[in-house]
């Protein structure tokens, strides 16, 4: 076992990883010094790196919400969840609707080993997590964690926030979306964040480089790449646009400039 407390013959301490690298930079404390020098380093390329994670942050904070008082989901699947990070998709879900029911599925140990923040439940409702592949969406839809959590005969929201541009055109990140997609009933919804290059092309560039050479490679996506996800979807309002544009509050999005910002979001609606 690490100090921490985790498996430590399942934890890679050597090699930077996605989801350590996104807690450091937004100034968490599950990481390594691999993540923190590939964090400082991808912050050297492109000074705006904490802004932009924090407005993806920002986000998914907005988009459940939304989900959950303007569209009514009482039922979560979120894939990719990440290092746990307060507020949780359930806390947000559940400050709303305290029955909401949550099913987080991520495939890296450290996530696997700090989710008891992610299974404090309210009373009313319940969550689960699933150690899965998001790549596999037969072994995510028919796990027991799944089936026992969520009734897939009424609306889930399937949320894939900020995880598909680490699947490159040969893992069909988009037959996989819609594999996902596909048992859900209509009134589902499905909330995405897809990192993009259109707003500071040699800035992100340089940024997908560090990732690359840690063994991340990336695959950015246009509007119009991002747009192949929702295909036969009703989005909602207003449409595919940078994270910080979609229902802002006002909170955190102040003097944000498009170029600070490298992720689409979009909220859309199953017929």
């Amino acid at each position: 076992m690490s100090d921490n407390g985790w498996p430590a013959d399942r934890i890679d301490t050597e090699n930077a990883h996605s989801a350590r690298i996104y807690d450091y930079i937004l100034g968490g404390k599950d990481y390594y010094p691999a993540d923190r020098e590939a964090g400082d380093a991808m912050a050297r390329e492109w000074p705006a790196l904490p802004v932009h994670m924090r407005a993806n942050r920002d986000w998914m904070n907005r988009a459940v919400r939304w989900l959950a008082e303007e569209a009514g989901m009482r039922q979560f699947l979120d894939i990719g969840t990440g290092v746990p990070t307060s507020p949780n998709l359930h806390e947000i879900a559940q400050a709303v609707a305290p029955e909401s029911r949550v099913v987080y599925v991520d495939n890296d140990p450290i996530v696997l080993t700090l989710s008891q923040g992610l299974l404090a439940s309210s009373p009313e409702g319940r969550t689960a997590y699933l150690e899965a592949d998001f790549r596999d969406p037969s072994a995510i839809l028919d796990a027991p964690e799944l089936r026992e959590t969520l009734d897939l005969s009424r609306p889930v929201a399937l949320t894939v926030i900020a995880i598909v541009h680490f699947m490159l055109d040969a893992d069909d990140a988009v037959g996989v979306v819609r594999r996902l997609l596909e048992p859900l009933p209509a009134g589902s919804h499905l909330a995405m964040s897809i990192g993009t290059a259109d707003f500071a092309p040699a800035e992100v560039g340089r940024v997908a480089r560090e990732y690359a050479a840690r063994d991340m490679p990336m695959r950015l996506r246009t509007r119009s790449e991002a747009g192949e996800f929702f295909a036969g979807l009703e989005l909602v309002d207003p449409g595919i646009v940078q994270v910080h544009k979609w229902h802002p509050d006002g909170s955190g999005d102040q003097g944000v400039r498009d170029e600070d910002i490298a992720m689409y979001g979009a909220v859309a609606r199953k017929p």
